[in-house]
């Protein structure tokens, strides 16, 4: 029987993600399955997702149970094939001594890859093997000084992940530069370890903060002039569209080893949406090319598929500019943080009705605080004021 029986490991979800959650399991051990059905719900740094089985055959263990964090490449589901099934016949699942690696059927992946030679010498880079990194990951690594081709690679197709970095270095092994004080009873106990999105959060935070040039500015939008029942975040969506029409060095992503830019035409807002003790940043597509009513449509879209946990991963990623409307909650002004590779973000605060001087006397309007944090490493203040001046004359106009 041993050569019917094959272990399906974690596989890569998509953009190098280095573990999942297993959320529920949909079968169960001694259970028969076929080909392509769901197996189990997990959740990511990005989404839930669904685990098709790879292969028709019987359930013989499952390696984690519900709750559980399974780090990728890492075993899952043990089966027992089919009669007359081989791995050979199981279509896009890839085999490492006799183990199923990958996810086949429905599953979404992304092909995006980043690539860092080690030489600028034209003959040395044919030479050398090539470094597979998302900007973030090599950021990360730049930061901890590590050399991404000492690196063991973990992600799909050799792709370097940043828990592959955490792991070479000193991070994981507890050995970081910042020593945890001797804790007196009052605050002893156990940590929680942060996990899916949170983690992603602190992971992607911490790069933020120690490799971007931030510079926020302020101001305000005088809305007095919207009709009642104005949407607020398509206006806003709509205005940064204006802004990036006046300033289209925001709507960008940044590689700081070139370093080098990529600007884009097509705006792919990405909007952050709080679930509970979460946050996610699901995209609007092509947002220049959407009504008011089209964007409010496909907010509400998109924030409902978010809170139902049923949004498709490619919703959460690649991303060109960032919108986030914390003033729906509480707020006035903040200073958003940039996710790289990402040059921008746009915080709407809370509106109030502020006593303005107008040609005709003192009067209260009804204004809209603006949060702009941009990368002074390739946006000037100059651009980044263009951009919120545009900004603010769309969000001023009546309709």
């Amino acid at each position: 029987m041993g050569e019917h029986v094959t272990t399906f490991r974690l596989p890569d979800l998509g953009e190098g993600l280095a573990e999942a959650e297993i959320v529920a399991w949909h079968v169960s051990e001694g259970d028969n399955v076929q080909a392509d059905q769901p197996m189990a719900s997990v959740e990511t740094a990005k989404a839930v997702v669904e685990v098709p089985s790879p292969f028709t055959g019987k359930i013989l263990k499952l390696h984690a149970k519900a709750g559980d964090v399974v780090a990728t490449g890492k075993p899952l589901v043990e089966f027992e094939l089919a009669p007359g099934v081989m791995q050979s016949e199981q279509p896009e699942a890839t085999r490492s001594n006799g183990d199923a690696n990958t996810v086949v059927g429905f599953m979404p992946v992304s092909d995006r890859e980043w690539i860092e030679r080690s030489s600028n010498d034209r003959r040395q880079r044919d030479r050398d093997t090539r470094v597979r990194a998302a900007p973030s990951v090599r950021m990360l690594a730049k930061k901890m000084e590590i050399n991404l081709a000492t690196v063991n690679a973990t992600g799909r197709h050799g792709l370097i992940t940043m828990d592959d970095v955490l792991n070479a270095s000193d991070f994981k092994r507890g050995k970081s530069a910042y020593r945890m004080p001797a804790l007196s009873e009052h605050l002893a106990g156990d940590f929680e370890a942060l996990r899916g999105p949170r983690r992603a959060m602190a992971h992607a935070m911490s790069v933020s903060r120690d490799e971007i040039a931030m510079c926020t500015v302020f101001d305000d939008a005088d809305v007095h002039a919207w009709p009642a029942g104005t949407d607020i975040t398509s206006r806003a969506i709509r205005a940064m569209v204006a802004g990036v029409k006046e300033a289209p060095t925001l709507n960008a992503i940044f590689d700081p080893n070139g370093p080098s830019r990529r600007i884009f035409e097509a705006v792919h807002l990405g909007i952050a949406v709080d679930v509970g003790d979460k946050l996610f940043v699901p995209v609007i597509r092509n947002a220049e090319a959407l009504s008011l009513a089209d964007l409010r449509t496909e907010v509400q879209r998109l924030k409902e598929a978010t809170r139902n946990r049923t949004i498709a991963p490619e919703e959460l990623r690649d991303y060109t500019i960032t919108l986030s409307n914390f003033g729906t909650l509480a707020g006035r002004y903040a200073t958003p943080l940039v996710v790289p590779p990402t040059v921008a973000i746009l915080g709407t605060g809370k509106m109030r009705r502020d006593v303005v001087a107008t040609n005709n006397g003192v009067e209260v309007h009804k204004r809209m605080p603006l949060s702009l944090t941009f990368d002074h490493r390739c946006i000037t203040g100059g651009e980044a004021c263009r951009f919120l001046a545009a900004v603010i004359a769309d969000l001023e106009r009546s309709e």
